[in-house]
């Protein structure tokens, strides 16, 4: 089994993180078993010389049952990769299982709720600079 990092909130601050924790639904978060998974290292692609062409480290993870590829070549370091290709299939399931209810549409609509506030605070505020060079004769 692969535990849930906090990688669903890299876009977040830490204090942010901490508030959307107990907003977010994790409860339907697909579940993978190593033994539904195919993996492979090759070699990776792009800069790096040498040290991307001599080693693998590059990895190509495959969930058997839906047919799934990731492929992953962040880091130099095989594990990270490894990793990282972990979370990444995690979320690709999650989206095409549970659709609206994944992970990361909750993100995007509690973003998309902040923006709204954010917007008509705006416009409110705006609106009352307005009222008061009105008042003030500034105008």
């Amino acid at each position: 089994m692969f535990l849930l990092t906090s990688k669903y909130f890299r876009n977040f601050s830490p204090r942010l993180a901490a508030a959307f924790k107990h907003t977010i639904d994790y409860s339907k978060v697909p579940k993978i078993n190593e033994c539904e998974l195919s993996e492979k290292f090759v070699r990776g692609s792009g800069p790096g010389g040498s040290a991307v062409n001599k080693n693998s480290n590059c990895v190509v993870l495959t969930h058997i049952p839906t047919g799934t590829v990731i492929k992953c070549h962040t880091s130099r370091c095989q594990d990270d990769n490894r990793k990282k290709a972990r979370e990444l299939l995690i979320e690709k399931l999650d989206d095409m299982i549970n659709g609206p209810e994944s992970v990361s549409a909750q993100r995007k609509l509690i973003e998309e709720k902040k923006y709204k506030r954010n917007a008509t605070k705006k416009q409110k505020i705006s609106k009352l600079k307005d009222e008061w060079k009105k008042r003030e004769g500034i105008i």
